[in-house]
């Protein structure tokens, strides 16, 4: 319904895709909508973030709601703020604290215990190499180890054993071709 790019995505549980915030040409964006590839049909979701942003990530809990972290709001601001989406209600409400860092172009990806490893992104001075752990229990983020390179617009994705690798992203002006791999007991990259 709405145009937009630099939005983020995720699959529900009902099979229906939410797209979330980004850039519509003129404005960073607060709206969502879901697409049913039942019907082949877009609706605006009831609700929207609390903040526009763009360059965001959208996770879906092991309990079906959307955790959606940082990005970067009208102006260029970077955010350390989180909101939750309820598929059920189709409202938004925002997380029991915010990030420890404001970043954009992270990723965040779901343990199999059901918490989320945010890692890496742009923050104000450049790449990061810094990650939190998202705990559904507590509504709230936790520092972690850090990669040992700094990168952000990487790809992040959970092994088959469990643990997150990334892979590429770039550091400052220097793309990069290396891979790490996070193990959550240990909090070490």
């Amino acid at each position: 319904n709405v145009a937009r790019r630099d939005f983020a995505s995720v699959t529900l549980t009902n099979g229906k895709l939410l797209v979330v915030g980004g850039y519509s040409g003129a404005a960073v964006l607060a709206t969502s909508e879901t697409y049913d590839p039942a019907t082949n049909t877009w609706t605006a979701t009831t609700g929207a973030m609390a903040t526009a942003r763009r360059f965001h990530t959208a996770t879906r809990r092991p309990d079906g709601k959307v955790l959606v972290t940082g990005g970067e709001t009208t102006g260029g601001t970077l955010l350390a703020s989180a909101e939750l989406f309820d598929p059920a209600t189709g409202l938004w409400s925002a997380t029991a604290a915010p990030m420890a860092t404001a970043r954009k172009l992270h990723t965040a990806t779901l343990l199999m215990d059901g918490r989320i490893v945010v890692a890496g992104g742009e923050g104000g001075s450049g790449s990061l190499a810094s990650a939190e752990i998202y705990d559904s229990a507590s509504n709230s983020f936790a520092a972690t180890g850090a990669m040992a390179t700094a990168r952000s617009g990487h790809f992040a994705w959970r092994l088959v054993d469990g643990r997150i690798g990334v892979i590429a992203g770039r550091s400052g002006a220097t793309f990069l071709a290396s891979a790490e791999v996070f193990t959550a007991s240990a909090g070490t990259w």
